[in-house]
């Protein structure tokens, strides 16, 4: 049975402050994106690299991160924002740019900013929510946001989400994929697949793999030592004068 979210109070300031386009229209204001508001394939197609802006944390859209056949469902109207939005942060590549290189705070945290449009009450939260990772797996985490009644209550099922608070920094949805705490190993031995490759298979590292007496160990120490001349001399059969070999009555 899964374990219910932790209470916590919002004990941060901006909880307090009211959400952005309520009334006041100014600068900061953002553009909401609606399938209500969708007349034309041009709009449709704004709307969804507004989705891809927010769970990517993109201003340009990478090919390699579009997910082609939820574009189309999404157009043909088989899902509605709201999965697709799911399916955007339970797709392979929101994996491996955001849930691979953090820890469960941190994805507690981007999580929330890019799907909720806030940032965390406090660590509280973070910690109700992380409870929630470990006892559902980052798949349920996320049906747990996207269906909370937050959400609801904001985005529905129609509108793709965005920053609805006031922030000191804002816009606080671009922010790094990953915290600190890995930007100080990044492209090290741990995290470079490039120096992981070269690691693994260099020469030096494929002999120390073999076992204990294998002569494959030994190949570099035997062609140090290994004779450069004197090799045996190849005479080919053509050149045997067959005739001085065969002795002759009255020779000696």
């Amino acid at each position: 049975m899964a374990l219910p979210l932790l209470a916590y109070k919002p004990t941060a300031p901006n909880h307090r402050v009211r959400s952005f386009g309520i009334s006041d229209q100014n600068e900061d204001t953002p553009y909401i994106y609606r399938t209500e508001n969708v007349s034309s394939p041009e709009e449709l197609r704004q709307l969804i690299w507004a989705a891809y802006r927010q769970v990517f944390n993109e201003q340009l859209v990478l090919r390699f991160n579009r997910q082609v056949t939820l574009e189309t469902r999404l157009a043909n109207g088989s899902i509605t924002v709201r999965d697709f939005i799911r399916e955007l942060a339970k797709s392979e590549r929101f994996y491996t740019l955001v849930v691979g290189v953090n820890d469960n705070y941190r994805l507690v945290e981007v999580c929330l900013k890019r799907l909720l449009g806030r940032e965390p009450y406090n660590q509280d939260e973070k910690i109700a929510w992380s409870i929630k990772i470990g006892t559902l797996g980052f798949h349920g985490f996320v049906d747990a946001l996207v269906d909370s009644e937050e959400y609801t209550q904001n985005f529905g099922d129609s509108t793709v989400p965005y920053q609805r608070k006031r922030m000191q920094n804002r816009p606080f949805t671009f922010l790094p994929r990953y915290g600190e705490d890995y930007q100080e190993v990044a492209g090290t031995a741990t995290t470079d697949w490039r120096i992981t490759l070269e690691k693994f298979y260099t020469r030096k590292f494929q002999d120390r793999q073999l076992p204990e007496g294998d002569p494959r160990r030994f190949r570099d120490v035997a062609a140090a030592i290994a004779p450069k001349g004197n090799y045996a001399q190849r005479i080919s059969a053509f050149d045997i004068d067959y005739l001085n070999k065969v002795p002759v009555r009255g020779r000696r």
